[in-house]
Parts: C-alpha cells; structure tokens; sequence
C-alpha cells in the first residue's frame, strides 16, 4: 500500500485523522504551489488576483465552525470518562475517596454527554445537509454507535450510584432510560450494518478496520446495562423479562463481531497493521469481548436468582430450579473464554503499538480507554464470581492503567479542542459547494486593495 493510499485512509476518518500529518500535506503542497509561481511572474501575477482573497464564511469560523465540524466521533469522550467512573467503584478494594471519585466523573460525564448531544442537535438543526453525508461516510457513520454506549455508562453509573439512595423511581427511571438505550443501540448496529453491505461502493479488504466493531459493541453494552438493571428490578416478572431480553441482545451482537473479527485478522495477515494514524484502533477488539464476557458472566448471576423465583425452566419431575445454575455456570465458562480471547487480542494490540512507534495524537486515542476499561471490569467480575485473588489485583492493575491513560488522553482532548485542531470532519468535502456573498466575513478587504 503506497503513501497516497494511506493518507486517503486516514482522511476518510474523522476521530482517527491527524491534524499534524495532514497539515504537513498541505504546506508542503503550498510550497511547491510557491515555487511554480515564482518561477512564473505571470503566473504569479495572475495567482495573485485570484488566490490571495480567502474567503471565509460565517460558518467556517467561530462557534459555527465548532459546530460543523461536531462529529459523532466526540462522543468517545463520554465512552471513556463514563468507564472510568465505573472503574472507581468496581475496584474491589474500595474506600470512600475512590466512591467520591466515582462521584465526581459521573457528574462531569453527565455534563460531557449532555453538551456533546446540545452540539449535536444543533449540528443537524442548522446544517441538515451535513447528515445525509454523514451517513454516506462509511467510516464516520460507525461513530454513531458511540451516543448509545455513552448513555448507557450514564445508566450504570447512575445504577450503581443513585438508586442505593434514591427509591424505587431512581430504578424506574433508570429502565426507562435503558430501553430507550437499547432500542437506540438494535438501530445503530442493524442500520449501519446493512448500509455496510448495501452500499453501492466496493469496500477493500485493506481498508477494514477494527471500528467496523463500534456498531455491534452498542447492543452488547446494552445487554450488560440490561443485566445490572434485571438485578434491581422489584418485581421479579419485570427482572426476568428485562434478563431475556438482555439475552437476545448478547446473542444479537456477540456472534457477529466475532465475524468481524476473524475478517479484521484476515486484514492484518494480509496486509499487516493499519497506519500510523489509526493504529490505536487495535485496542478496539477488547471492547466486545471484554463487555461480552461480563455481559454473559452477570446474566448467569443475576439468572440464578430470579429463575428460581419466577418458576423459570423448572423441572416438573424433582421440582428443583437448576436452570439457575445452568446458565450461571455456562456463563462463567464462557466468560473465561472470552476473557482469554481478549487477552490475546491485548498482546496483539501492544505488539502493534510498539513496532509502530510514535504517531500523531487524534481522538483515536479515546480507543485506549473505553475497551481497555470494560476488559478491566470483566478481569474484577471473574475474580470476585470465581472468587480469584490474581483476578482482583489484575483488574486492578488494568482499572489504574486506565485512569492513567484517561488522565492523559484527556489532556491531549482539551489542547486539541482550545486550539481547534480536533474540530476537523474531513466528510463535509463531500458537502455541495455554496457561496453565499453576504456570509463573507474575510478577503472582502484584500479584494478591494487588489482592486484599486
């Protein structure tokens, strides 16, 4: 794969595009613009009066241009602030500060998500044109599986959290938010999975990356949320409704990204790791398998209390409720494998970081937190269901990893987002071109000089 190629690549990807590299593209185009002019001086002449005035309209500057180039990708942010808030109280070895910590990123995750959905909703309200080419973007409308898998570490936070102290409609609320959750993840994985294989466009096998997993990953989320929910439902038919329900959503998505996977492998084997700009994408494998894992491991838990309530799969001829029992063993069986599945999946991706070496900050990096975080809460749930010593401290190695690496990725966010340089949707090139003479805010100037 030449370079050309894999700058077309890493243009097509709004979250995983690098500001810095492409910069570099287009001054050094400029300066070899620069060196055919002056070797022209009618040319440049001419360049003159028609290059310098640059035009720039109300909407390419200002908060405008905040909002246009909004991506559904910002979401990401409130992926991995709200994993992180979940770590702090899942930690087995807990004390108060790591409580109130916990505390304190669901409130600021509550106030990410609530303005990125603001910035969003007024993305779509101004600019409604932007949507449909959103949606023909076959990399940037994989992103869109990220406003689910944000709200639904709102509703586990908010599970584990609130309702301890806030009654019976803190856990009404939270079920509400959970099916509008799920009805919200089944649209994104089924919509863009069938644009996916519909499109008229030919997709290559070397341009398969492993965010063809995001989609999928939004409804075995779902079914997770769908699991804790089931555990503090009151009455029991409600629990065991939600719990199949959560069922049908694993086995929804978790076959399917296994397929994704296996095509993500072929990919690699082919034509070896992705570039530099998207390398960080590697850690997104641990996403489905390591939420998968707990999703399955926390159902054959909560399972094994409800069936027996609910006369679930009851044997008629001992009267003994073991259907409990069953799914929570063939849960935990499963989750293991999973869990040694991601496993490998880590080595790989830490294989792929190191022989890539340095590359270019973008908000790819959120890739690091959020699967990387929810492998960690699927190491903590084996160790405390087994129970396991070496499980515990590993998940807890794996949650400090994470908050580190959130710390740092934050910190890259917020230079990003004051200097501008994340607030790039290279899909709005597709937009038709419209010049609208009273939206001209710059260059009217520069024209009139060149004119007198």
């Amino acid at each position: 794969m030449d370079d050309s190629e894999l700058e077309r690549i890493a243009s097509n990807n709004p979250a995983l595009t690098a500001p810095g590299t492409l910069d570099t593209t287009i001054s050094r185009q400029r300066s070899n613009d620069q060196v055919k002019q002056s070797s022209n001086p009618a040319r440049t002449s001419r360049a003159s009066s028609t290059e310098l005035p640059q035009k720039l309209t109300k909407h390419d500057v200002g908060w405008r241009r905040v909002v246009r180039n909004f991506s559904p990708s910002w979401f990401s942010v409130t992926m991995g602030t709200g994993i992180v808030s979940l770590l702090f109280i899942t930690i087995p070895f807990q004390s108060s500060s790591l409580y109130w910590l916990s505390v304190i990123f669901f409130c600021l995750n509550t106030i990410l998500f609530l303005t990125a959905l603001t910035m969003s909703i007024l993305r779509y309200t101004l600019y409604p044109e932007i949507w449909a080419v959103m949606i023909a973007d076959s990399t940037n409308s994989l992103f869109l599986s990220t406003i689910p898998m944000g709200f639904a570490t709102l509703i586990e936070s908010w599970i584990f959290l609130v309702i301890p102290y806030w009654g019976p409609w803190a856990v009404t609320l939270a079920w509400a938010f959970w099916i509008l959750d799920s009805f919200l993840a089944i649209a994104v994985t089924l919509t863009l999975t069938i644009l996916l294989i519909s499109s008229t466009e030919q997709q290559a096998l070397h341009r398969i990356t492993a965010a063809q997993l995001l989609p999928i990953a939004a409804t075995i989320v779902a079914a997770g949320t769908g699991a804790e929910i089931a555990r503090v439902l009151p009455d029991p038919h409600h629990a065991l409704g939600t719990l199949l329900a959560s069922y049908v959503l694993w086995g929804m998505a978790t076959p399917l990204a296994m397929t994704v996977l296996v095509m993500y492998y072929t990919r690699l084997a082919l034509h070896k790791l992705p570039p530099r700009e998207i390398v960080v994408s590697s850690f997104l494998p641990l996403g489905p398998l390591g939420m998968g894992g707990y999703t399955i491991m926390y159902l054959g838990s909560v399972a094994r209390d409800i069936f027996p309530v609910t006369q679930f799969l009851s044997s008629t001829s001992t009267g003994l409720p073991i259907a409990g029992d069953i799914f929570y063993i063939l849960g935990l069986f499963i989750a293991l494998i999973m869990w040694a599945f991601g496993l490998t999946w880590l080595c790989f991706a830490l294989a792929s970081i190191y022989k890539t070496g340095a590359f270019p900050f973008n908000m790819g990096w959120w890739g690091f937190t959020f699967p990387l975080g929810v492998f960690a809460v699927s190491t903590i749930e084996l160790g405390l269901q087994m129970p396991s010593l070496f499980f515990r401290v590993l998940g807890t190695v794996f949650s400090g990893a994470v908050i580190l690496l959130w710390c740092v990725v934050a910190t890259g966010t917020v230079r990003g987002a004051w200097d501008g340089g994340l607030f790039n949707a290279p899909c709005l090139a597709n937009l038709p071109k419209r010049v609208e003479r009273d939206e001209v805010v710059e260059g009217s100037e520069k024209e009139k000089g060149l004119g007198s």
